[in-house]
């Protein structure tokens, strides 16, 4: 899904064919919707704090030299305008919001549908590696990541497949957790190294930024209740997903914490607009629409999660 091109956030032409395949893309089949699904670095030298004094009355601001990491849910997959169609990048994706209300003297946005923890060093497609797009004078990344590396477009696809056979119950669940063990557990358990090595080399490339680790905002509903006129997974698999979503965030938290980083919750203030919820209402749409991806956030998504990033940006 990618071809050439320039990775700032400035609009640029395309003319590849298609988007990559997003974190949490349709494969459930409501109508051409569905699910998506929702290495590799080598540590580097100890980091600095993120936290840095802020300015004082009449000291004028800092110029903020600004970098965007991650997968769709950071590009804005779907959303008015698309700038990159290899990598579903939107000029209203919530890096392009932070990026204005900073008024960022530079903005360099590689966030990529498709991309996993691996891309961070590694080209995807022709698209650079994009940890490669951090100088030493870095003041701010943003590094929203980790979902693709648990194959939730598989996890997605076996719930709506499996929910035929127990539509009352927890299917999904069970198919994952046989033997006593929690498959998607350990899958989240296998990134954590993967996003430890990630921030070292953050910092080593970019010491006087300030890291910020995007969380995953609510996709099912956080009661756990079921919508299955929109969302064709069994009764009791909508629990079940929520909570592997959280565990995701959880870890990610957990590896801001250990590393220095600030993580951004998206999860709690996107409660009550999970994609259940009525068009309007809802920041994650349940199918491909004009507004987003199935599965993704939409503008109204992003606008959400720029704010709670701009609400972390020390100074």
């Amino acid at each position: 899904m990618q071809l050439h091109r320039s990775h700032r956030s400035s609009p640029e032409s395309s003319s590849a064919e298609g988007a990559r395949r997003p974190l949490l893309r349709a494969a459930v089949f409501v109508g051409s919707a569905g699910l998506v699904g929702l290495s590799l670095v080598q540590p580097a030298a100890a980091r600095p704090s993120d936290k840095r004094p802020p300015a004082h009355a009449g000291q004028q601001a800092a110029p903020v030299r600004y970098v965007a990491l991650g997968d769709s849910y950071s590009s804005g997959l779907g959303i008015p305008d698309q700038v990159d169609a290899n990598c579903g990048r939107s000029n209203s994706n919530y890096p392009s919001l932070v990026a204005g209300a900073l008024h960022a003297t530079s903005v360099t946005d590689v966030t990529c549908a498709g991309a996993d923890t691996s891309h961070m060093t590694q080209p995807q497609d022709s698209a650079p590696p994009q940890l490669d797009a951090l100088r030493p004078d870095t003041t701010l990344v943003t590094l929203g990541i980790g979902g693709n590396d648990l194959g939730l477009q598989e996890v997605g696809t076996r719930c709506v497949l499996v929910a035929y056979l127990d539509p009352n119950g927890s299917p999904c669940k069970t198919s994952y957790t046989l033997l006593g063990t929690d498959e998607i557990r350990s899958r989240i358990d296998a990134t954590a190294p993967k996003i430890d090595a990630i921030l070292q080399e953050i910092h080593a490339r970019s010491p006087q930024a300030q890291v910020l680790v995007v969380g995953y905002p609510v996709i099912m509903p956080d009661d756990g209740s079921a919508c299955r006129d929109a969302i064709p997974f069994a009764t009791g698999d909508f629990a079940w997903f929520r909570d592997k979503e959280k565990d995701l965030d959880s870890m990610l938290s957990q590896q801001a914490s250990d590393h220095g980083a600030t993580y951004v919750n998206t999860y709690a203030p996107s409660v009550g607009h999970d994609a259940c919820k009525a068009e309007g209402v809802r920041w994650i749409e349940p199918k491909e629409t004009p507004e987003a991806a199935g599965f993704h956030p939409n503008a109204a998504g992003h606008r959400s999660m720029a704010a709670q990033v701009l609400a972390k940006v020390s100074g």
